[in-house]
């Protein structure tokens, strides 16, 4: 839908998803599911025709049963207006475009329909991040591309209003995650379908060194002397297609009451210097 710069390799992608399906670690999606639940359960709003987009686990297939799955390809298999419910999961970190996702997932909705996204957002494997970009450098003298850039917070809930959603929220929950070694965390990556699948990495062996080397500074800057310490942030987004009948923000200067005088506090002027 845009002419955004090709930031995945779709095909990787998709063969760590199947050698995740094979031998799973989706335990973050197991907390993202119950959380979803919880979300659902308090818009207090019963849903028809919900809609999966993207990684979807065995966890997110029985929070939503009669949920239709789709692949979060470029272009949504999706038709305009056919849904109440549309969860996007785990696959927006890796869009080439995500407003492009998120404004396919709204035309998608029904008025006043519901969406969510899933992903992981800045915080992510920071540790991992910081420890290959110096170990690299140590061995290499130059750095190529290993983990995927996460967006933080701060912008994904501008991405929701530039793709056109009402009532936009993002909001998100960081786990810490214990390792007693560097391939144990390599392991769990693996088995999340979460590996390297940058359209610009190197595509030659990478040298042993380099993450002997990950592995002793992980130890020495992130670690509790016993287990290496992962960050993972898991956001989510929250918006609606708009509609005639949803609440409308006032006008600024269009109360009708003091704040003062609802609360039964006095009004203190501000003090100008």
């Amino acid at each position: 839908m845009s002419d955004a710069p090709i930031l995945t390799d779709r095909h990787a992608l998709d063969l760590h998803r199947a050698r995740a399906a094979r031998s799973p670690a989706l335990f973050l999606h197991e907390a993202a599911a119950a959380e979803l639940k919880e979300r659902l359960i308090e818009v207090n709003k019963s849903f028809t025709s919900p809609l999966l987009i993207g990684h979807v686990s065995e966890a997110l297939l029985e929070a939503m049963p009669n949920a239709a799955v789709i692949a979060d390809t470029p272009r949504l298999d999706v038709q305009q207006a056919a849904q109440d419910l549309v969860i996007h999961a785990f696959g927006l970190h890796w869009a080439d475009d995500p407003v492009g996702q998120l404004v396919q997932s709204r035309l998608a909705l029904q008025p006043d329909g519901l969406f969510l996204g899933i992903m992981f957002g800045g915080s992510t494997l920071q540790e991992l991040r910081a420890v290959l970009a110096e170990a690299e450098t140590q061995v290499t003298g130059g750095l190529s591309p290993r983990v995927l850039p996460m967006a933080d917070i701060r912008d994904l809930g501008g991405l929701l209003q530039r793709a056109g959603f009402a009532l936009p929220v993002a909001d998100s929950m960081k786990l810490t995650v214990r390792y007693p070694d560097f391939p144990a965390l390599v392991r769990d990556l693996r088995g999340m379908g979460e590996t390297n699948a940058l359209a610009q990495r190197h595509r030659s062996p990478t040298h042993r060194a380099v993450f002997e080397t990950a592995d002793r500074l992980y130890r020495e800057h992130y670690s509790d002397d016993e287990y290496l310490i992962a960050t993972f942030e898991i956001v989510f987004l929250t918006g609606w297609a708009p509609a005639e009948t949803q609440q409308q923000p006032l006008r600024p200067g269009s109360a009708k009451v003091r704040l003062s005088d609802a609360l039964g506090v006095p009004e203190t002027p501000l003090k100008r210097d």
